[in-house]
């Protein structure tokens, strides 16, 4: 049975589409939820004249306020569920395997972009890494597409 459920997301709007599918999953088995935002690693901002304006320090903590601001938003999916919040840095599937580890996760659910072919080839899958190295379950999701008028 499912008790710890991992759902990495990347502000995109697929992402967002899969929080309602985790959220019954999770309330079906009585499990916990923890959002992870996986952010670039940061460096010093320059100006146009080279001077530093942000070190590398600052820019992660902002960065990490940022992403555990969204990951606040997601939160509205999941009335009555457990839900627990982490922003990490570097590459996204390597981070996403690590906090599965850390968690102790059983599940990780993750939105995939449905590309195929050349643009799998050219741009990677980051479900696809995490896919092919997790330890634990993962489920793919591919949520329809969503379109603004």
């Amino acid at each position: 049975m499912t008790k710890r459920i991992l759902m990495p997301v990347d502000r995109s709007p697929r992402a967002d589409a899969v929080a309602a599918i985790v959220a019954e999953t999770a309330c079906g088995s009585h499990a916990t939820v923890r959002l992870l935002h996986v952010a670039p690693e940061p460096s010093a901002v320059q100006d146009a004249k080279r001077r530093v304006v942000a070190y590398a320090d600052q820019e992660m903590e902002s960065l990490t306020c940022e992403g555990l601001d969204y990951l606040r938003t997601l939160e509205v999916h999941f009335a009555g569920v457990p839900v627990e919040r982490n922003v990490r840095f570097g590459d996204p599937a390597a981070e996403i395997l690590e906090e599965a580890e850390a968690f102790g996760a059983d599940l990780i659910v993750v939105a995939t972009g449905g590309r195929s072919g050349i643009g799998r080839v050219l741009l990677g899958s980051v479900a696809e890494r995490v896919f092919a190295k997790a330890t634990v379950a993962v489920m793919l999701v591919r949520p329809p597409v969503v379109t603004t008028a």
